[in-house]
C-alpha cells in the first residue's frame, strides 16, 4: 500500500504540471523575445495598457531595453499651471495621430504646485517651489527660489535641478535639448545647464533686443529681435552656437540680400521647427499693408530650408478659419474699419507647435485649436483642421509646447 501511494503520488506530481500548462493562456507559454515582437507592434500606450492583463505582461513591460525601442507618442502638451497643482495633477495632452485627447499623472512628483514649462525627448520639464540652496545664482532671491524639475512622466522617474532666483522663473524662456541639456533665455542673459556638472552656467546677452520665440535646433539656438524704431517694428533672425553662448561674438544675425522684405510683412511673428530638424518655420500674421498698425489678413506660415537658406510659403490659415479668431476681411472697407478697430480688440493668436505640426488658440476661440500640419514633400499649403474637446481648460488663450512622450531617455 505504502508502495502504491507513493507510486500514485509520483504519478500525480508529474500529471500537475501538464494540467496547470493545459489550463494556461496559449500567449503565457510564448518566450520573451516573441512575447516582445507582439507587443512591440502596438502603439506605446497601449502597451502600457496591457501591463495589468497579467504578471508575464507586467514583467515583460517593465524591461527598459524593450521599452526604449518602441516608438516614441508624438504629443502636444498643454501649460495648464492648476491642472499641475489640482489634487490629481496630470498633463493633458493631445495626440495628432488618433486625434485623441491623452492624460499623463504627475502625482509621482513630491511637490505642491509645478508648472510644465518645455519638453525635450522622453522628458518633460516643469518649474517648482524648492527650498533655498547656499550656491544659488542669485543670493538675494533665496528666500523665492525655484527650481527645474526634470522628469520622465511614462516611468515616474524625476530629478531636481540646482534652484534659482523666482525671475528666472517669471521672464525667462525655457528651451531643452538632447542629453538634458537646457538653456534659459532673459532679455539680458542667458543660462545654460549640462548635467555634467550639475550647475548653471551664467552668460550676458549681446542682442539689441528681448529675443522672441527662441527654439534649440540642429545644436544652435534661433531667435527674433526687434532691431526698429518704437514706433514700428523690424525683425531680424539671429542664432548662436550651444557651445557659443559665453562668446562674445556668439550671436549674429542671419539675413541674405536675396530675401528683401520677408520679415516686414509679419505681424508678431514667432519661430518654430520644422519637420525633420533643418527646417525653421516663421508664422505671424499676414499685414495688409505696409501702413503702421495695419490689421492683419490672415496668418502667414513661411518655411527656411537651413542647408539652401532659401523661404518658401509653407500655409496660410483660410479667411474662414482666421475670421473665428476674429481677424480677416475681404474689402477695402472691412479693412478700414478693422484698423479703426485695432485698439480696442483682441484678436491675438498664441502659436506653438514643432517639428511640421503647429496649433493656435485665441481669446475668442473656446474649447479648440487650429492646427495645421506640414506634408513632407508637398508644397499643398499643408492640412488646416479644428481640434476640439479639450480637457478642463475652459480659458480661450491656450499655450502648449511638443512632447515626444516614451522611454528613450530617463533623468
Amino acid at each position: 500500500m505504502r508502495i502504491s501511494l507513493a507510486a500514485e503520488d509520483e504519478v500525480a506530481a508529474d500529471a500537475a504540471p501538464e494540467a496547470a500548462e493545459a489550463e494556461a493562456c496559449p500567449i503565457q507559454l510564448l518566450p520573451q523575445d516573441v512575447l516582445h515582437n507582439v507587443l512591440g507592434r502596438l502603439p506605446l500606450d497601449q502597451a502600457l495598457a496591457c501591463r495589468p492583463v497579467s504578471r508575464l505582461f507586467l514583467d515583460a513591460l517593465s524591461s527598459l531595453p524593450f521599452l526604449s525601442s518602441l516608438p516614441s507618442l508624438r504629443l502636444l502638451a498643454l501649460r495648464h499651471p492648476r491642472a499641475a497643482s489640482a489634487p490629481h495633477p496630470s498633463l493633458h495632452a493631445f495626440d495628432p495621430s488618433f486625434r485623441r485627447w491623452i492624460r499623463l499623472p504627475l502625482s509621482f512628483l513630491p511637490f505642491p504646485s509645478a508648472s510644465p514649462v518645455t519638453a525635450s525627448p522622453s522628458l518633460l520639464y516643469l518649474w517648482v517651489d524648492s527650498v533655498p540652496f547656499p550656491h544659488s545664482i542669485d543670493p538675494a532671491s533665496k528666500s523665492q527660489t525655484k527650481s527645474l524639475v526634470v522628469c520622465n512622466p511614462l516611468s515616474g522617474s524625476y530629478r531636481l535641478l540646482p534652484p534659482l532666483g523666482s525671475a528666472w522663473s517669471r521672464h525667462g524662456t525655457v528651451i531643452a535639448g538632447h542629453g538634458g541639456s537646457v538653456v534659459i533665455i532673459t532679455e539680458l542673459a542667458a543660462l545654460s545647464y549640462a548635467p555634467c556638472p550639475d550647475r548653471w552656467l551664467k552668460f550676458p546677452l549681446s542682442l539689441p533686443s528681448k529675443p522672441r520665440s527662441p527654439i534649440m535646433m540642429a545644436g544652435s539656438v534661433f531667435a527674433l529681435c526687434d532691431v526698429g524704431a518704437p514706433w514700428r517694428s523690424l525683425w531680424k533672425l539671429f542664432s548662436c552656437g550651444i557651445a557659443d553662448l559665453g562668446r562674445a561674438h556668439g550671436w549674429a544675425p542671419i539675413e541674405r540680400h536675396e530675401w528683401g522684405d520677408v520679415f516686414d510683412i509679419f505681424k508678431r511673428p514667432r519661430l518654430l521647427a520644422g519637420a525633420g530638424g533643418r527646417q525653421l518655420l516663421m508664422i505671424g500674421g499676414l499685414r495688409s499693408s505696409f501702413v503702421l498698425d495695419a490689421p492683419c489678413s490672415t496668418v502667414l506660415i513661411l518655411r527656411l530650408d537651413l542647408e539652401t537658406m532659401e523661404w518658401d510659403e509653407a500655409g496660410r490659415m483660410p479667411l474662414e478659419m482666421y475670421r473665428c479668431f476674429g481677424g480677416g476681411f475681404s474689402s477695402p472697407l472691412e479693412a478700414v474699419a478693422a484698423a479703426a478697430a485695432a485698439a480696442g480688440a483682441n484678436n491675438k493668436v498664441k502659436v506653438f507647435g514643432g517639428d511640421g505640426k503647429v496649433w493656435f488658440s485665441g481669446k475668442r476661440m473656446r474649447g479648440k485649436l487650429a492646427m495645421w500640419e506640414e506634408r513632407a514633400g508637398n508644397s499643398d499649403g499643408g492640412l488646416w483642421s479644428w481640434v476640439d474637446g479639450i480637457p478642463e481648460c475652459p480659458e480661450g488663450m491656450y499655450r502648449g509646447f511638443l512632447f515626444d512622450a516614451g522611454f528613450i531617455s530617463t533623468p
